[in-house]
């Protein structure tokens, strides 16, 4: 079956094309490059030994949007991670990550309606939850205002395709709400390359480990968690792909009475900052540069899965640990800059 991925050059796009093709789904990539490259084609296909088609564009173009469908109206499945991450730089420019974040979802929602099969699989986050009041998180918590306007396109995202699957029961569609992805593939071969200064922490962790950046800052050390740091949990990347190739499984299998379903995708327990740091100093064997900052606006305190559901509904469990993840990105890092 053949399986649209947008994004599909980006962090976790691409490893989840390797996942899919791995599982024997064709894939067909579109991806602006804005925060990717072409050349993670080619680590897609050393891995797999399958070249993906790819196509660059920018889903805000509806016209462009319709275009590629009306060409390519075999496809089976969409998985649709294409959109702006960064937390921070999302209240710096919230309009940008409104048009980019929600007008390309309805754009896309829109033309696989006209297809013959409408299976969707949306790139949601933990983000939807803001400040939880309980941990870990289940997928019944409440969905609070949103810290940050990325965190608010997820919930408004959400809440689009759950309207949408309401009128259309030929519509099945999952929102899978993860943690904080990180690493790279075993193989090295593709991993975490952000465009400019890095938004994500473990990709600044091991530049400023590689001699890259200067340093490293830690934004704020007074929150009430056992070191003062934020509390996050870290999912392998590759861990994170796998889900999304079973909940297309589930989709197609259609065995559930409900057309739109939510699951987290985490391991089940949070890291904090300063463990993270600790984490890479011991699998890089080096101490790392950091200096403690003041708080970060937008910033939740602490976040962790539970991934009950996902264990057991989707039979999908994360595999790695954090050392294995945190030594899987020094590895790329190495690599990329050997």
């Amino acid at each position: 079956m053949k399986v649209l991925v947008t994004g599909g050059l980006g962090f976790i796009g691409s490893h989840t094309v390797v996942e899919l093709q791995n599982n024997g789904f064709e894939v067909v990539i579109i991806d602006d490059c804005s925060n990717s490259s072409v050349k993670v084609l080619e680590g897609i296909t050393e891995i797999t030994g399958v070249k993906p088609f790819f196509k660059k564009m920018d889903l805000r173009d509806k016209a462009a949007v319709h275009q590629f469908f009306k060409e390519h109206n075999d496809i089976g499945g969409v998985i649709h991670f294409a959109a702006s991450k960064a937390v921070g730089e999302s209240v710096e420019k919230p309009l940008l990550y409104y048009e980019n974040n929600l007008n390309t979802l309805i754009y896309i929602l829109q033309e696989i309606l006209e297809l013959e099969s409408s299976n969707f699989i949306f790139s949601s986050s933990c983000t939807v939850y803001g400040q939880a009041d309980k941990m870990p998180i289940t997928e019944s918590a409440p969905v609070k205002p949103a810290e940050s306007p990325y965190g608010n396109t997820k919930q408004i995202g959400e809440e689009i395709i759950r309207d949408t699957c309401k009128v259309t029961p030929r519509l099945q569609a999952i929102s899978l709400r993860y943690f904080n992805p990180m690493g790279a593939h075993p193989s090295t071969h593709i991993g975490e390359l952000p465009v400019g200064v890095p938004q994500n922490l473990v990709p600044f962790i091991t530049q400023t480990g590689v001699g890259l950046r200067e340093e490293l800052s830690v934004f704020g050390d007074d929150y009430p968690t056992p070191d003062g740091t934020c509390v996050r949990d870290y999912i392998h990347v590759v861990d994170l792909a796998k889900a999304h190739v079973v909940a297309m499984q589930r989709i197609l299998q259609k065995d559930n009475d409900k057309n739109y379903e939510v699951f987290n995708v985490g391991t089940g327990s949070g890291s904090s900052v300063l463990e993270v740091i600790s984490s890479f100093e011991k699998v890089a064997e080096r101490p790392l540069r950091y200096k403690i900052v003041d708080r970060r606006e937008g910033d939740v305190i602490t976040a962790y899965a539970d991934t009950t559901k996902a264990n057991q509904v989707l039979n999908w469990k994360a595999e790695s640990s954090l050392d294995e993840a945190m030594k899987s990105a020094w590895d790329w890092e190495l690599k990329i800059r050997s």
